[in-house]
C-alpha cells in the first residue's frame, strides 16, 4: 500500500470513528424526541420502531394542559430557570474573582487550596447532600430558591475556579502592566483588559453551571418540601406511578426541558466565539 493510500485509509477510518461517536451521542436525544411524538401502541411494544409512523402531539398536549401535581408545567420551568440563572450569575462571579486571585497572587496555602478544590470536584454530589442540607437548614434557607442556588453554586464553583484559573494565567501580565503605565486603575484594568480575554472561559463555565443546575434532581427534591417549589426534573418523577410509567409524557416533558438548554447554549456560543476571536487579535 502506497503512502497516499495509507493516508486516505487513515482519514476514512478517522471519519468513520467520528461518525460512530456522533451517532452514539445523538441517538439517546433522537430517541427521546421521537418517543414524545409516538402513539402509545408504538411506545409499549417489543418491536423496534426507529421513528413514529403516525405523529401525535397528545403527550405534549397532556403535559401542557393537565400539568403535573396540580400545577402548571410552566411553574416548574420557571423554578428551574430561577435556580439555573441564579447559579450562573452568582457562581460565575465568585469563580472569576477566585480564579483571578489564585492566578495573579502568591499566598500561603495556595497549593493546598487548589488541591482541596480538586478533591471536592471529585466527590459525588450525593455525598455532599447531607452536609449541604444541614447547612442550608441552619441558615434558614430551607424550602427557598436561594438555598437551592447556594447548593448549586457550591457544586459548580470548584470546576469554575479551575477552568477560569487557566484562562487568567494564560493572559500575559504585561498587558495589565501596560494599562497601569497608561494610568488605568486596577478595576479599569480588570474590566477593560482582563475580562474580555477570559470571557470565553467564563462562557464555558456558565454553560456547565447552567446545565448542572437545570438538570439537578436530588437537591431540588430534598431541599424543596412543597410541590410549588419543585423544578422540572422533580416534576417529571410524578409520571412514574404505581400503575405504570407514562413514557410518552416523560419523553415529551424531557424534550420541552431540553429546549431552554439548547437555546442558552446557542446564545452564549456566539459570545464565546467572538471572545476567542477578540482575544486572538488583541494578543
Amino acid at each position: 500500500m502506497t503512502p497516499l493510500a495509507r493516508k486516505r485509509l487513515g482519514k476514512v477510518l478517522l471519519n468513520g470513528a467520528g461518525l460512530l461517536v456522533f451517532v452514539f451521542a445523538i441517538f439517546p436525544v433522537y430517541w427521546m424526541v421521537s418517543t414524545g411524538f409516538k402513539e402509545n401502541d408504538q411506545i409499549f411494544t417489543t418491536e423496534f420502531i426507529p421513528f413514529p409512523t403516525h405523529f401525535t402531539f397528545e403527550h405534549f398536549e397532556r403535559v401542557l394542559t393537565e400539568g403535573v401535581a396540580n400545577n402548571s408545567i410552566w411553574l416548574y420551568m420557571r423554578n428551574s430557570a430561577i435556580v439555573a440563572i441564579g447559579t450562573v450569575l452568582i457562581g460565575s462571579t465568585f469563580a472569576l474573582l477566585s480564579a483571578t486571585a489564585i492566578a495573579r497572587f502568591r499566598f500561603k496555602g495556595r497549593g493546598v487550596f487548589l488541591m482541596v478544590l480538586l478533591v471536592v470536584q471529585m466527590l459525588p454530589s450525593e455525598g455532599l447532600l447531607i452536609p449541604l442540607y444541614m447547612m442550608v437548614k441552619r441558615a434558614g434557607l430551607g424550602d427557598q430558591f436561594l438555598g437551592l442556588i447556594v447548593t448549586q453554586v457550591a457544586l459548580t464553583l470548584p470546576f469554575g475556579v479551575w477552568m477560569l484559573r487557566t484562562f487568567v494565567a494564560a493572559v500575559p501580565k504585561s498587558l495589565e502592566e501596560a494599562a497601569w503605565i497608561d494610568g488605568a486603575g486596577r478595576m479599569t484594568t480588570f474590566w477593560k483588559v482582563l475580562f474580555p480575554l477570559v470571557a470565553p472561559g467564563l462562557v464555558a463555565t456558565s454553560i456547565f453551571s447552567f446545565i448542572t443546575a437545570w438538570n439537578d434532581l436530588v437537591f431540588a427534591l430534598y431541599l424543596m418540601s412543597g410541590s410549588e417549589g419543585y423544578t422540572m426534573p422533580v416534576a417529571l418523577q410524578f409520571f412514574f406511578g404505581q400503575e405504570g410509567v407514562d413514557w410518552g409524557a416523560i419523553m415529551a416533558g424531557s424534550t420541552m426541558m431540553t429546549i431552554p438548554v439548547v437555546i442558552f447554549f446557542l446564545l452564549v456560543q456566539r459570545r464565546m466565539v467572538q471572545g476567542l476571536t477578540a482575544g486572538a487579535v488583541k494578543g
